[in-house]
């Protein structure tokens, strides 16, 4: 009897370890499994893109988008003009610097520690405060305005009132792109100079008698864009380089993006920003052009 107990105790004994193996197995693959469940894949990081005002509200407003589907990823989006976004860059104190012009045309650049990642074109276009009553000027006269040569709207067909220009601060890439097109190496006016698109917008808008340019997304209808040569500033007329004043949109990294920058700019040519945002917000998607342009300013069909 005592023989027959024993071995009971040992089967018993044997049988509850088998049972508690089990439930540790299966515990233990469950913890794995929730364990594989919480630990998402998804990238993180934190992203700063720095420069451009004319790019800014399209970065900003694709940064939000993007968020929304990428939680662990925080984006942080500022301007300052093209050139503080090439030199910070450069100097790796943020992740994206984003431009209107080339690395290449910016003095003291090395482009080749930059990768450039186009991510849309801007068209850019003389504006001026309703009350002079021009809507349309030669490329001339637009080049004797900005140049101190045409000193009242009355010489060119508006309104007798004096004309006071508002010109982009240096190292704005509007400004450049602007004076490249129409100055072509003659020297601006000097005027009050301003470090955003926005706020010209707002100074042309309360101004009497004022002039400047704007890139297209800053446009409304509380100023009055001007046609130049009877070519209206339109993104089908950018597109063929008839209206010649435009510029890519960068977006600069220092070396290979990676990572949460990599997957932001991958964002920023998807087809959620290139077929519907990029429109939406008053910019060009890079797939529309019909022609491109080089550093240097040359343009050719694609």
């Amino acid at each position: 009897m005592k023989k027959k107990t024993i071995i009971s105790l040992v089967l018993g004994v044997a049988a509850l370890m088998l049972i508690l193996t089990g439930c540790g197995n299966s515990s233990s693959k469950d913890s794995s499994a929730a364990s594989k469940g919480n630990s998402s894949n998804e990238t993180s990081g934190k992203v700063t893109a720095v420069g451009s005002t004319a790019l800014q509200p399209l970065v900003e407003k694709a940064a939000t988008n993007f968020q929304k589907k990428n939680s662990k990823i925080n984006i942080t989006v500022q301007g300052g003009g093209s050139g503080t976004g090439l030199s910070q860059v450069q100097d790796k104190s943020v992740e994206i610097g984003n431009s209107d012009i080339f690395a290449e045309e910016k003095q003291g650049i090395d482009s080749k520690k930059l990768t450039d990642h186009k991510v849309a074109v801007v068209g850019m276009a003389p504006v001026v405060n309703k009350d002079a009553n021009v809507k349309n000027l030669t490329m001339d006269q637009v080049k004797k305005i900005f140049t101190g040569k045409i000193t009242n709207w009355k010489e060119v067909g508006g309104k007798d009132e004096k004309i006071t220009v508002v010109n982009r601060a240096k190292g704005s890439g509007t400004r450049a792109t602007f004076e490249a097109a129409v100055l072509k190496g003659t020297e601006a006016v000097k005027s009050q100079e301003q470090d955003s698109n926005g706020t010209v917008q707002k100074i042309v808008e309360s101004t009497p008698g004022a002039v400047s340019y704007l890139a297209f997304s800053y446009i409304n209808d509380k100023i009055q864009a001007v046609s130049i040569d009877n070519v209206k500033p339109t993104d089908a007329n950018v597109e063929t380089n008839k209206w010649k004043i435009w510029s890519y949109e960068h977006m600069y990294t220092n070396g290979a993006a990676k990572g949460a920058v990599a997957k932001f700019l991958n964002y920023m040519n998807s087809d959620d920003v290139q077929k519907s945002l990029v429109k939406d917000m008053g910019y060009i998607s890079i797939h529309n052009m019909k022609v491109q342009k080089d550093s240097k300013g040359t343009v050719s069909s694609k």
